[in-house]
């Protein structure tokens, strides 16, 4: 069993044992290959149900305000005319490029000529967007393409890192092609302008980076590698004040030191996840322990003293992203929902480096918290910002003007399957629980794995494996920071295994073996580090994975004086007709009831108050 610090440490220190930081002593090049979701069919009551309502709700949203209610796509039209005006943001066509990169996602699983149809029209209309020179961006072909690459805060590297990941996703669901040269040809008219011996640069906004790594995996052109980890290291020399047009605070660029001294998180929250992420990538394929020893340092600083218990990252509205450490307000938090999806991406790419459990408890509690809040049950209204606290006055939005997190919503939720499953020389590794039937090739053989499990309600998780020939492998299965107490069996009998880095390790088993591991739920009661000062004298619930929240609309009697104490009761109740069918916490204490759910069904009813921390009397 792991051992906890003490859930005095909480958003959150938890993650800070003795056991668990031993990983972070010796980097290590990447171990660990992810099972694509591809391969992946969930059928799980808790997912599936969300991933219907990605295809029902969520992607016509996305279509009709792209298409209708906005111009982004009349942008593409008016570009390729060479005519008219440019509507929204100068960094609108990203959206376009998300969405069309979860069309596609959706697509692999579930195939839609329909919505293969769209998905090809759009794809013409950007592909007639693009200049001759292989330059793409609608709001500089509209606004003057003699202004192009003189700001570097203006994005033209991030929306083309946003249409090489969708035109990656298209062709790995379709075969086509068509986006992938499109991407290709603006790729290489970046590198025609920027590089070693040409004109430095460092994007405003990290994308690109990790956009060039799938660029080269899938082309298996070494140059776009080379040019993801040039772009990287220009950063921290001064290039980015340099001939730029706009202000330039480097702190809020990440580009105060070379990105290799990292130690402390600073600026915008969603910038930064892509830059660690790229920087992951690149140094998975370049070996580069530098970078690794670096996202070591720097995921301390982010989970020990700058994330949120909903695992969510970003405290300041002033930069969308951090102060100083501690600075964790709760009515005020940011937390945009892309800086949650984004820890998620990064601390898989952690857990790669490194088989660390720790950082899979972070992409988990990232998931089921601070980017699930950000869609409404229905899958057609959307988050931007997630405060663990509300007066009544936030609430979900059909679309925002800057509209990054509902598209990012849109990719990310067909491709959870992602993170369930890796694959190592010597082991199956169990990441997530959610229900599904996968079928890959392992060591040259057909393997299927079945997991069947009610989670995240419950707790019991059973595993299947099947495969025609012996699979020399260790099963190695995660057991969750928040698991105090589990059994783990073989076909009903306890397991002979061990724990390494927060993972069961088993190795007498044997094709179709039921493999059952059944841990304890309970309730719980977390308190933040003490040098969080807005959380003193108040206490936060979870339970598994799910942080809750009191709505005011549950607890409509003296909202205002809820209190926890030392003596209060917890009692888990099955509602299967509220919020989608829900497990509710009931908290007694003397003539005080109080009914909290989870903080990702908040504001799917009646407006009301909301809080996650809750005032705690000793």
């Amino acid at each position: 069993m792991k051992q906890y610090v003490a859930l005095s440490l909480a958003c959150l220190a938890l993650w800070g044992c003795a056991e668990q930081k031993q990983a972070a002593d010796q980097p290590q090049l990447k171990m660990i290959d992810q099972i694509d979701f591809s391969h992946v069919h969930i059928q799980d009551n808790f997912w599936s149900p969300r991933l219907s309502k990605h295809i029902s709700a969520t992607l016509p949203v996305c279509i009709d305000q792209i298409e209708n209610q906005t111009g982004r796509m009349q942008n593409f039209v008016n570009a390729s005319k060479g005519e008219g005006e440019h509507s929204g943001i100068f960094f609108d066509d990203s959206d376009v490029y998300k969405a069309l990169e979860g069309i596609a996602y959706s697509l692999i699983n579930n195939p839609n000529p329909e919505l293969e149809k769209k998905a090809d029209e759009w794809i013409d209309k950007i592909a007639a967007a693009q200049q001759p020179d292989g330059y793409i961006n609608t709001f500089y072909t509209l606004t003057g393409l003699d202004k192009r690459w003189k700001n570097m805060d203006k994005h033209e590297m991030y929306c083309a890192g946003h249409m090489m990941e969708a035109a990656v996703a298209y062709y790995q669901a379709t075969g086509k092609r068509k986006l992938l040269d499109v991407s290709i040809r603006m790729a290489d008219h970046m590198m025609s302008l920027f590089g070693p011996g040409k004109r430095d640069w460092v994007p405003g906004h990290e994308e690109i980076e990790l956009a060039l790594v799938k660029l080269y995996q899938t082309t298996k052109d070494q140059k776009y590698l080379d040019f993801a980890n040039w772009l990287l290291e220009e950063r921290g020399h001064g290039h980015g004040s340099k001939g730029d047009e706009g202000h330039w605070d480097p702190s809020y660029y990440q580009d105060v030191q070379p990105v290799r001294e990292l130690t402390d998180i600073s600026g915008h929250a969603v910038r930064c996840m892509y830059l660690y992420c790229g920087m992951a990538d690149v140094a998975a394929l370049k070996k580069d322990t530098g970078y690794v020893e670096a996202l070591d340092r720097l995921w301390d600083d982010v989970v020990l003293r700058n994330m949120y218990v909903t695992g969510g990252i970003g405290s300041s509205k002033h930069n969308e992203g951090f102060t100083e450490d501690y600075d964790l307000p709760n009515l005020d938090a940011y937390c945009e929902t892309c800086a949650s999806v984004g820890m998620v991406y990064w601390n898989q790419r952690m857990n790669q480096f490194t088989g660390d459990s720790k950082y899979v408890d972070v992409l988990e509690r990232s998931m089921y918290n601070g980017a699930l809040a950000g869609v409404s049950l229905a899958g057609d209204r959307f988050f931007y910002v997630n405060p663990l606290e509300s007066n009544g006055d936030h609430h979900r939005q059909a679309w925002y003007g800057c509209a990054c997190c509902p598209s990012q919503i849109s990719r990310f939720l067909p491709s959870i399957g992602n993170y369930i499953y890796g694959t190592s020389d010597k082991a199956l590794w169990v990441n997530l629980f959610i229900g599904n039937t996968t079928q890959v090739t392992v060591d040259n053989q057909e393997v299927t794995l079945k997991q069947e499990t009610n989670y995240p309600w419950d707790g019991l998780v059973t595993l299947t494996v099947t495969s025609a020939q012996p699979l020399d492998k260790e099963l190695r299965i995660r057991i969750p920071g928040w698991c105090k107490n589990y059994t783990l069996a073989v076909n009903g009998n306890k397991a002979n295994s061990i724990i390494n880095k927060g993972y069961a390790v088993i190795k007498d088993w044997k094709s179709g073996d039921r493999i059952t591991l059944d841990m304890d739920m309970p309730v719980e009661t977390v308190s933040a580090d003490p040098r969080v000062k807005q959380n003193v004298g108040k206490r936060a619930i979870q339970r598994g994975p799910l942080v809750y929240c009191l709505e005011e609309i549950d607890n409509t009697k003296d909202y205002a004086k809820t209190n926890l104490t030392p003596s209060t009761v917890f009692e888990v109740k099955d509602e299967p007709g509220k919020l989608g069918g829900i497990k509710s916490v009931e908290a007694v204490s003397g003539n005080q009831k109080l009914s909290l759910i989870p903080y990702y069904a908040w504001d799917n009813r009646e407006a009301g108050k909301m809080k996650v921390w809750i005032d705690y009397k000793e």
